[in-house]
């Protein structure tokens, strides 16, 4: 019998490619989807697609979905009680594993792992220190389609939001950017390949900037704020 896992979808490639990669493995029963959703904007934490895509997406995938939602500005403490509270819940149906399509944040990792040891289960990383360039041209290469909704200015200007990534995409990523956006770079929604049973419809809507405090750890006398250009998509 295989073990039960859940599934951290964000929305975007990185879960996509992760997603294909364990059905084809099939090692696991994935119970249900798990995304993150900013419970005011009723959109999908830093990726800002709506959840009305979401569940489109789901659909389409054919599995259950999982909206844990999280206040606009929650403390740690408020967001670890929330994940605590979402996870003990799911283990409790017998599922033992949650799944990533995380690459290379050592940090990240080790926080997954701390808060799912606390409740008793595992963390998985199928994608874990792959190299993202040939991970993002797998992903083109298997018939994934995705759109970029949100960019980081630190690294990226406002004509990437929106943006379909494809070869020409990747060619025209400044050198210190990384091809799959693993530091925060950019983020995106995945709307057809082979796990979809049915292309997402969608229409691109406008791009919004908007703004965010940095920690006071972050401040270097510069920018005291951060800029993410974030790309509509209106469900058709």
């Amino acid at each position: 019998m295989k073990p039960k896992a859940i599934f951290n979808w964000s929305s975007g490639k990185d879960s996509a490619l992760t997603l294909y990669k364990i059905l084809k493995d099939d090692q696991f029963e994935i119970t249900s989807l798990l995304t993150s959703i900013n419970k005011e904007f009723q959109r999908i934490s830093m990726h800002g697609v709506q959840v009305s895509l979401l569940e489109k997406q789901a659909e389409s995938l054919g599995f259950p979905l999982i909206k844990m939602e999280i206040p606009k500005e929650p403390s740690m403490e408020e967001y670890s009680e929330i994940m605590s509270k979402t996870m003990n819940d799911i283990k409790s149906q017998g599922v033992t594993h949650s799944l990533f399509g995380d690459i290379f944040l050592e940090d990240l990792r080790k926080y997954r792992e701390d808060q799912l040891q606390s409740v008793g289960m595992k963390a998985v990383f199928p994608l874990w220190k792959q190299n993202t360039a040939d991970l993002i041209n797998e992903f083109l290469s298997l018939g994934f389609k995705t759109i970029v909704t949100c960019v980081n200015e630190t690294y990226l200007d406002k004509s990437f939001a929106g943006r379909i990534i494809d070869q020409d995409f990747i060619k025209d990523l400044p050198e210190n950017v990384d091809p799959c956006g693993e530091n925060g770079e950019f983020h995106t929604f995945t709307f057809d390949g082979p796990i979809f049973k049915n292309p997402i419809a969608f229409e691109v809507g406008e791009t919004v900037k908007k703004t965010y405090p940095k920690p006071k750890s972050d401040e270097n006398g510069e920018n005291e704020e951060y800029i993410f250009w974030f790309c509509d998509l209106v469900a058709k």
